[in-house]
């Protein structure tokens, strides 16, 4: 068999190995509770400094429990998935009139934006609970050593993985706090996706059934992605007197209760935008640019056209007139947008307006 025989020489490589990572030097629950939520959907050279600038502000989980939601959403901004801080936040809260972490899988599993994978990755580092973290990468790894054929999308495969993974946990506490973290280096690193796995390099390869028969590059086997929704958008940077309109979006559904710029369905020539914004109780007084920009969320694409222009007037009640972006959360969809209302000047309101 083929597992049994994996956990020596992973173990050892990975000792030996494994990327120098903040989460990877503690055994406190909170930590590494943030890095996995912090980690979900994101690359690791992405998470690092929002990882250390938010245990910098936030280095409890009774400090999270009690921030301000507007530090929260900015210290976020940019890392995309944003109901994750707002799930963070309540998680915070609930450990926090607890007392502390539960310390079982069956015990993180009842907490708000706490997975199988997530409960098992903090049982296991900061508990020392054999419990199989099962993401992408294992899977990978585990259907390319044992050459599994199997739909990684489907229940039963992610089943069998954590079974299999299951039965071959090693029983020394130092060795259980870092198998899981093991599988998933492997698999970032050498085991890799989107491409030929590095062989050479990988401490299983004399284990590795894939690599013997020839099909380690075609697992694991996957179903084809749905395509993604496409929508048009226009969105306005509406200047007025040094300051931007912003608003805040709903408390639900897509970027919920961020900021952003105006923005309507449809891409707008200039005639109908500019009716649009006299629909807001605003008069256009110069048009100054137009822009286009691009944003891939998972199940849709934003295409945008944004218009910069000075106007005049009230506007919507709804409306935030910012003389400078630095204490709003902008998600990164809107970075073009945000970007050209920077290089407005903001903030001046005796007419330098026009950019340097």
């Amino acid at each position: 068999m083929t597992l049994p025989r994996l956990p020596a020489p992973l173990l050892a490589w990975y000792r030996r190995s494994a990327r120098d990572l903040p989460w990877r030097k503690t055994t406190d629950p909170y930590r590494i509770w943030v890095s996995e939520i912090m980690l979900q959907q994101t690359r690791v050279a992405a998470v690092l400094g929002y990882y250390a600038r938010f245990l910098s502000a936030f280095p409890t989980v009774e400090a999270l429990a009690a921030a301000p939601e507007e530090q929260l959403m900015k210290l976020w901004e940019g890392l995309g998935y944003y109901s994750r801080a707002r799930n963070l936040q309540r998680t915070a809260r609930l450990v926090t009139d607890r007392g502390g972490f539960p310390d079982t899988y069956e015990g993180l599993l009842e907490l708000p934006g706490i997975g199988e994978y997530t409960a098992a990755a903090i049982a296991s580092a900061a508990f020392a609970q054999a419990e199989p973290a099962v993401d992408g990468n294992v899977l990978r790894v585990i259907a390319r050593l044992t050459d599994c054929h199997d739909g990684i999308a489907l229940p039963r495969t992610k089943r069998n993985v954590r079974a299999q993974v299951r039965d071959i946990f090693p029983e020394a506490e130092a060795d259980v706090r870092i198998f899981n973290q093991a599988l998933m280096e492997l698999g970032a690193t050498v085991c890799v996706p989107n491409g030929p796995p590095k062989c050479l390099l990988c401490p299983a390869r004399e284990l590795c059934l894939g690599r013997e028969r020839g099909t380690a590059e075609s697992l694991p086997v996957r179903q084809p992605k749905k395509s993604r929704r496409v929508e048009e958008r226009t969105v306005f940077l509406l200047l007025r007197e040094g300051r931007v309109a912003l608003r805040k979006r709903p408390d639900s559904g897509l970027l919920a209760g961020l900021w952003e710029f105006p923005n309507v369905e449809g891409a707008l020539d200039e005639a109908a935008a500019a009716g649009t914004v006299r629909s807001w109780g605003l008069e256009p007084k110069a048009w100054k640019s137009r822009l286009t920009a691009k944003h891939i969320f998972t199940h849709v694409e934003w295409r945008m056209t944004g218009y910069t222009l000075e106007v005049a007037g009230a506007g919507p009640p709804g409306l935030t007139w910012a003389d400078s972006l630095e204490p709003y959360a902008v998600p990164s969809a809107f970075a073009r947008f945000r970007e050209e209302a920077e290089g407005e000047r903001i903030g001046d309101k005796h007419g330098i307006l026009e950019k340097e």
